[in-house]
């Protein structure tokens, strides 16, 4: 079983950053695309950034050139650099990735963390 442990959410001020951080736990044979989503209250879950095995990188408009996505493939390890924060990025934020296990190493199968919140007051 694999779990996606999300850290570095937190409460911050308008203009201010934070860094977040993603690590699978259990078996895995390997990541492919691995991601950061956002949902805030009301809302419907929406895609913030993401990054293929190879480091190429998407994003969302609202947050290009603010945030920055990057990843450890040796460390199996995801992280969202976010910079210039304002209360419109006040969410919670979930890691996904796309795992492949040693018993069927050609068949991805997603997996979510249990959310971070990130904060930003005005």
């Amino acid at each position: 079983q694999v779990q996606l442990v999300e850290s570095g959410g937190g409460l911050v001020e308008a203009g201010g950053s934070l860094r977040l951080t993603c690590s699978p736990s259990g078996s895995i044979f390997k990541i492919d695309v691995m991601g950061w989503y956002r949902q805030a209250p009301g809302a419907q879950r929406e895609l913030v950034a993401t990054i293929t095995r190879g480091l190429h990188t998407n994003y969302a408009d609202s947050v290009k050139a603010r945030f920055t996505i990057s990843r450890d493939n040796a460390k199996n390890t995801v992280f969202l650099q976010m910079n210039t924060l304002s209360p419109d990025d006040t969410a919670v934020y979930y890691c996904n990735a796309f795992i492949a296990h040693y018993d069927d190493p050609y068949t991805y199968r997603t997996y979510w963390g249990q959310g971070t919140q990130v904060t930003v007051s005005s």
